[in-house]
């Protein structure tokens, strides 16, 4: 596929997704009364922010070729570990690094796993997720409870809460310094440019000395502590930490990535594709909330979503192949 036929591609799959979402915020305004609220459009994108913190470096990986399917267990896992160290006793300053450093841990196996074994990424990044998981769980256990509420400190529940020049919350300050910092690294720098030709050609790569094994694991590593950040902000902002939050936020991430145009196959793809997918999503499940649309039909809706931008985008994948 040349230049000129890739970025007309890519543009138009953006003016489309522009498009699904001003007619999802043109139906929701006709027949919900409370889609056009300020306290509406602000969960919304409470909603979406968390979504797009992890998705923002998520989505470079899987230009890479690779995933991350633990980024919900290790979300979970943070939270609840930053709300341990917190409630007993340890400054939110120190808990937060701590806490960061465990990401970056979680980060490092996935990559150790993928990258230097050579494990595929979908076993791999389940196997993390069971495992972070499951520590949750146990953290929670070791406090005595099925979540940690009650004995934390203001400090933590503060930080979440904090709105920015008295107005914006944290997370969506946070979620647009992300999609700042990688639309940054996307476009100018040496990790970007060598992001897109590992997934374009990861032998050629090679061969043209590019040093594969480090940028997939640097960008491993990111991702989870982006999960871990996610997990320490949505902890703070909620007041309280459940080891059983967030399942299924790996799929959000996916559905998000790949609507915005990135190839799973690795190569193609854009942060601002990302975000704009990561709307419809947003936006969609809000629409089906408003509405009263029970959960089971939910689900099926977002299961559908799903298949089809995964058919699509393999479609795509197959074109540009043979373009």
């Amino acid at each position: 596929m040349n230049k000129t036929t890739y970025f007309f591609q890519t543009e138009t799959q953006k003016v489309v997704l522009v498009g699904i979402i001003v007619t999802i915020m043109i139906v929701l305004s006709f027949t919900s009364p409370h889609f056009l609220t300020l306290r509406n459009f602000t969960n919304v994108f409470l909603k979406v922010a968390v979504i797009v913190i992890i998705a923002s470096a998520a989505n470079l990986l899987m230009i890479t070729g690779n995933f991350d399917l633990s980024v919900g267990s290790v979300l979970a896992f943070s939270g609840i570990l930053h709300a341990y160290l917190c409630k007993h006793g340890l400054p939110i300053q120190l808990s937060m690094a701590i806490t960061c450093l465990a990401a970056i841990g979680w980060g490092g196996i996935n990559a150790l796993t993928v990258s230097v074994i050579g494990i595929n990424p979908v076993i791999a990044t389940v196997g993390t997720l069971f495992i972070a998981r499951g520590l949750a769980f146990l953290i929670a256990r070791w406090d005595g409870g099925a979540n940690i509420m009650l004995g934390l400190p203001m400090e933590f529940v503060d930080f979440g809460r904090d709105l920015i020049f008295g107005k914006i919350p944290l997370a969506i300050v946070m979620m647009v310094l992300a999609l700042a910092i990688f639309i940054f690294i996307e476009k100018k720098t040496v990790i970007g440019r060598y992001s897109f030709a590992i997934g374009a050609n990861q032998k050629a790569a090679k061969l043209s000395g590019i040093n594969v094994v480090g940028i997939v694991s640097l960008l491993y590593v990111i991702v989870a502590l982006f999960a871990g950040l996610s997990g320490i902000l949505q902890a703070s902002r909620v007041g309280l930490a459940a080891p059983n939050v967030a399942k299924g936020m790996e799929f959000d991430v996916i559905v998000a990535i790949i609507l915005g145009g990135t190839s799973m196959m690795g190569g193609k793809g854009s942060t601002i594709g990302m975000f704009l997918g990561a709307l419809v999503v947003g936006f969609a499940a809000n629409g089906l909330i408003l509405l009263g649309i029970p959960f089971f039909y939910q689900s099926i809706a977002y299961g559908l979503i799903l298949i089809v931008s995964l058919v699509l985008n393999q479609r795509i994948g197959i074109k540009g192949g043979d373009s």
